[in-house]
């Protein structure tokens, strides 16, 4: 029985959210598998994988072939890494404790360089919202410019016509004075 180590898909429309299965070969996408050993999440930035590195281990040594995906996310977490060095401790190249030596180093570096990676986004992220926030100040004060002309106006405009209302109830009693005069 040929064995796979591939996705199958869960999650609703628009958002997948996939488990790491062992199936048998012949097998649908969605369909039996033998033993699941991880999960892998695409929609968070980076991606987050769920993985039992100890079963995923044993299944690529057993010889289960992985799909192209999940030999890029075994790969990211290291079991191929795992599977090479213990290879070079069973032809005598090493022994176990440099094998293990090798590979805490490897994870460090690559733990190392995730979390700067993550820290790059979130302070990407954190100026993108500032510049979106000084972008919308600058639009509502534009706009508070405006309504203050507009009060402006309106406020000139009553001024006005208040003064021709007094002008009006002055005119009136001039014109009255002047004929009597006359």
């Amino acid at each position: 029985m040929a064995t796979k180590i591939r996705l199958q898909r869960r999650g609703h429309k628009g958002y997948a959210f996939y488990s790491i299965v062992v199936a048998d070969a012949r097998a649908p996408r969605d369909g039996k598998f033998t033993e699941k050993i991880g999960t892998y999440n695409p929609n968070t930035n980076p991606a987050t994988v769920d993985l039992n590195f100890e079963r995923a281990l044993y299944w690529i040594e057993t010889g289960a072939q992985p799909t192209d995906r999940v030999r890029n996310i075994l790969s990211f977490e290291g079991v191929l890494l795992m599977k090479h060095l213990r290879g070079g401790v069973r032809k005598g190249a090493f022994d176990e404790a440099t094998a293990q030596a090798k590979f805490e180093a490897w994870k460090a570096e690559k733990t190392s360089k995730l979390a700067k990676r993550v820290s790059e986004l979130a302070a990407s992220k954190k100026a993108e919202l500032n510049a979106r926030l000084e972008a919308e100040k600058k639009v509502n004060e534009k706009i508070a410019e405006k309504v203050a002309d507009k009060k402006a106006a309106v406020a000139a405009a009553q001024a006005e016509a208040e003064a021709e209302a007094a002008a009006e109830e002055n005119a009136p009693e001039a014109e009255t004075e002047a004929p009597a005069e006359a």
